[in-house]
């Protein structure tokens, strides 16, 4: 066991919601004294760095209501119980977008908040895309726009804060090295 390590001597859910659950942990830390740390349970999610033939980058443009604004984002939605990322990957593509792929590839997947959160978010990236006839509905209470822009395009919507959100600055710098890596 590493010397960093806090122990949790108990848990306590305070909520449980369709998202996420809230839970208060007494821990013991490595120094022996005790502290509270407040955990957000989420079941991990997907996002999806879509690329067209024309080289364009597929995006939603949707309201955040804990940010009050609307923002865009690449293709994301949370893993449903017991569903595999790649599985959640195709339908969040299809639903979000109208796209299926058939090329889609794990690039990475990272902790988006370890402070408070265990939110793991996998990412991949998904080639030769084929625009659906009858493509998958949303989820009742998801309303978006589908948008396609390019990595230059993608660039000023970051610079001007349209592109506020971590797992879509995360794609847009992947594009970014591989360009500058001449990839």
């Amino acid at each position: 066991m590493d010397h960093l390590t806090e122990k949790t001597l108990s848990t306590k859910t305070i909520f449980e919601g369709k998202v996420i659950n809230l839970q208060i942990e007494d821990v013991e830390l490595p120094n022996g004294k005790t502290s509270k740390r407040e955990i957000i349970k989420h079941p991990g999610a997907v996002a999806i760095l879509a690329i067209t033939e024309e080289n364009k980058i597929v995006m939603v443009r949707q309201y955040r209501k804990a940010l009050e604004q609307v923002i865009v984002e690449i293709p994301a939605g949370k893993l449903e119980a017991g569903e595999q990322p790649e599985v959640t990957a195709v339908r969040e593509l299809e639903e979000e977008t109208g796209y299926e792929c058939d090329k889609l590839t794990h690039l990475i997947s990272f902790y988006t908040s370890p402070g408070f959160a265990d939110e793991l978010v996998n990412l991949y990236i998904a080639k030769q895309l084929k625009k659906k006839q009858k493509p998958a509905d949303l989820d009742e209470d998801e309303f978006l726009d589908v948008l396609e822009v390019t990595l230059e395009e993608a660039e000023v919507m970051l610079e001007k804060k349209q592109i506020y959100d971590a797992k879509t600055a995360y794609a847009i710098q992947f594009l970014q090295l591989k360009k500058a890596l001449g990839e």
